[in-house]
């Protein structure tokens, strides 16, 4: 053997599966494709119908490509202010409130991580125990109008300002991530603790700040609830409020539009429908991908470790 040579890798041993191994594998993968094709259909329907005519959806033409592909829906979405001022709603509310929810949750879950952290084992309890028992939607309520943001953009931001959940996920993660050691050597270094947080702390919570900012991003982006409860002027309805008088109400054209005899008149009530639902989609999809490699990290190491 020439010395200096590199060695030829050794044939990897082929594994034999056994019968029941591979009616097993055939089994397992005849399931997840049907899963997958109850899941996906629906999605391709709802675009499919966004983009062909309102007479080809109503006649139930569609059922999988486009029919007579056309952009009127999406037209006649954004023709009409309400929509788009319930779209403007939906990303402040998304935007702003995910911000508050995530310095919250972390302001909170980095001390409840910290060992030497006094009384933190009786405040986990505190916020466990919400977990359990709700106080109840009138005294929420009454609380909102009490403070004096009913009707207002903070009464869908405020009240959902923390989630417990979220804070046990990201207090595990500190646990397990970051060390005491670090701790000490900040100390040592003569590090406040806003300074440690701010300069070791964060740096090395992307994964588990992006997992953040996604649960709480669709939560807020989805919520149409609190929108019912808390506000009373149309100006301020999310795009969701809208959706839901498309889908649930079917009188959105006369609730939130004008012109509602002549959108009738040329049967567009349908495809506005499926449009809509695209319109609202379509952020928390473009928001997923770059949040993807952080987020099944992040979610692993918070949920199970610790």
């Amino acid at each position: 053997m020439v010395a200096g040579s590199a060695a030829a890798p050794l044939p990897r041993p082929h594994i034999r599966e056994s019968f029941g191994d591979r009616v097993f594998l055939i089994c397992v993968t005849a399931f997840l494709t049907i899963i997958l094709l109850v899941v996906l259909y629906p999605l391709i329907y709802v675009i499919s119908s966004s983009f062909s005519s309102g007479q080809a959806v109503t006649t139930g033409k569609v059922w999988l490509l486009p029919v007579e592909p056309t952009l009127h829906g999406y037209r006649t979405a954004f023709a009409y202010p309400q929509i788009l001022r319930g779209f403007q709603n939906s990303v402040i509310y998304t935007a702003f409130g995910t911000l508050i929810n995530v310095v919250m949750t972390i302001l909170i879950a980095y001390p409840l991580s910290r060992r030497d952290f006094y009384g933190r084992k009786v405040i986990m309890m505190g916020l466990v125990f919400t977990m359990m028992f709700y106080g109840g939607l009138i005294p929420t309520y009454l609380t909102v109008r009490a403070v004096g943001i009913l009707n207002t953009r903070l009464a869908m931001v405020v009240p959902q300002a923390l989630a417990v959940w979220q804070v046990i996920i990201a207090r595990t993660f500190f646990q397990s991530t970051i060390a005491d050691e670090l701790v000490e050597a900040a100390d040592i270094d003569g590090c406040s603790d806003v300074g440690f947080v701010w300069s070791v702390v964060l740096p090395l919570s992307k994964p588990i700040i992006a997992v953040l900012v996604l649960l709480y991003a669709v939560g807020h982006w989805n919520a149409y609830f609190d929108a019912l409860v808390y506000l009373h002027q149309t100006d301020l309805f999310p795009l969701q409020i809208i959706l839901r008088n498309v889908l649930i109400l079917n009188d959105a054209t006369r609730a939130t539009m004008r012109a509602s005899e002549e959108i009738a008149r040329e049967g567009l009530i349908d495809i506005l429908k499926y449009a809509v639902i695209v319109i609202a989609s379509v952020p928390v999809m473009i928001l997923y991908p770059f949040a993807q490699k952080h987020f099944v990290k992040g979610v692993m190491i918070g949920s199970l470790k610790g």
